[in-house]
């Protein structure tokens, strides 16, 4: 099949699948996506078994989509930029201290701890998976996925800064944990040398300077819009601050993704004080809410989809489980042991801890970053645990978040 084909197949699922979900089931739009494409690849590999359906020619469409290269160096800029225009600066600096803390300590935390206990538990299973490629799967699956979270949290009906909390910390420990991800990777691949000094400057070149370089973008280009009073042209300057930014963010070697979110932030908030006029905002926020449900209905599709070309034997479902509960325990221990140092001088909401764990999802991003690691048997081990811990964290404690809410607040 032609690329285009390939598209025109995907988008058309997308729409079957939105129209059957919105008609009957009425769950949140990325889990129904999500739902629906497993369903269509579970049905595909039982057919397959019975002998009725050849799943060798879907292998290899599916196969040949670089899932990883698309989501890290594609839709991940487009769906950052646009989560990032919701966050309102003003809540965001209310609860800028915990933010800052969850994202980049609590990370680190969640890493060692998740990455330390799925170590323990594959020696126990039998499954050979050195400790630092342990520690590789905690950096992967530690950040919670900002995509998968503010999908469900537009709809949970928490208040606005526990919403800025979860989304706020969503954003940032995302570009963070990538950064944590490929400096364990390069220490794991031998190109970096574990040395604390080098391995905390590079953590500092990536995540500050791709601070700066989103402020600098995102207020260049706010000055544009400023100037203008055409909703066509001011769409291309975001468009163009999206993937030209990422483009140079990554040329430079600093976090594209944590660039977009701070490109996101003040092109969504500094243009709403005076200078864009209510209009053309309106409009520049429909386009971007748009494009924001199209990725996110292509990405959970395709995670959905990824089934059909990951094998998963008797024991990765065994550490699997146990790396559900090795995740919800890092990221426990990661959230109440900051929670409770800063509850001294801060106040924070009932079931403040019990929400940010439970809806602390893993989604797209984590699967991208397992399918990036290099092919050995380490990879073999990591891709389907990574898979069955996302699959569990948006089918389970996505469709269930609501009601947990509810019954710890």
């Amino acid at each position: 099949m032609t690329t285009f084909q390939i598209i025109a197949t995907l988008l058309t699922f997308i729409a079957l699948g939105g129209y059957l979900n919105h008609k009957y089931f009425r769950l949140p739009a990325t889990i129904g996506h999500m739902a629906f494409a497993l369903l269509l690849s579970l049905l595909a590999i039982f057919l397959y078994k019975l002998g009725l359906f050849d799943l060798t020619p879907v292998r290899k469409i599916i196969g040949g989509i670089d899932f990883s290269e698309v989501l890290l160096h594609g839709m991940l800029a487009f769906l950052l930029f646009a989560g990032a225009l919701h966050i309102r600066l003003d809540d965001l600096r209310e609860v800028g201290v915990p933010v800052a803390v969850l994202a980049t300590a609590g990370v680190v935390m969640a890493t060692v701890i998740t990455g330390t206990l799925v170590w323990y538990g594959a020696g126990f299973i039998g499954l050979d998976v050195p400790y630092i490629y342990a520690l590789l799967f905690g950096a992967l699956i530690s950040p919670t996925d900002p995509i998968a979270v503010l999908a469900i949290l537009k709809d949970a009906g928490i208040s606005k800064k526990l919403f800025t909390k979860i989304g706020g910390e969503s954003l940032f420990n995302d570009g963070v944990g990538v950064v944590i991800f490929l400096t364990i990777l390069e220490i794991a691949t031998g190109v970096q040398q574990p040395e604390i000094k080098g391995v905390s400057l590079l953590l500092a070149q990536q995540a500050l300077g791709g601070l700066a370089l989103g402020f600098f973008l995102g207020w260049v280009t706010d000055g544009f819009l400023r100037r203008m009073d055409d909703y066509k042209v001011e769409v291309l300057l975001t468009l163009a601050l999206v993937t030209g930014g990422y483009a140079l963010a990554e040329l430079l070697n600093i976090s594209a993704p944590i660039c977009m979110v701070a490109a996101g932030l003040v092109v969504g908030n500094k243009g709403r004080v005076g200078g864009v006029s209510e209009r053309i905002r309106a409009q520049l926020d429909m386009f971007w809410e748009l494009l924001d449900e199209i990725f996110n209905a292509v990405l959970f599709m395709l995670m959905g989809l990824e089934v059909i070309v990951i094998t998963i034997t008797g024991q990765h479902m065994l550490l699997g489980i146990f790396a559900i509960g090795a995740v919800l325990t890092g990221r426990l221990i990661s959230v109440s042991l900051p929670v409770w140092l800063m509850s001294f001088q801060r106040h924070f909401e009932k079931g403040t801890i019990p929400i940010l764990v439970w809806g602390g999802l893993r989604g797209g991003l984590s699967i991208a970053m397992a399918l990036s690691l290099p092919e050995g048997p380490e990879k073999s081990i990591i891709l389907p645990v990574t898979y069955i811990v996302v699959l569990f964290s948006i089918l389970v404690q996505g469709l269930s978040f609501r009601r947990f809410i509810a019954l710890v607040t």
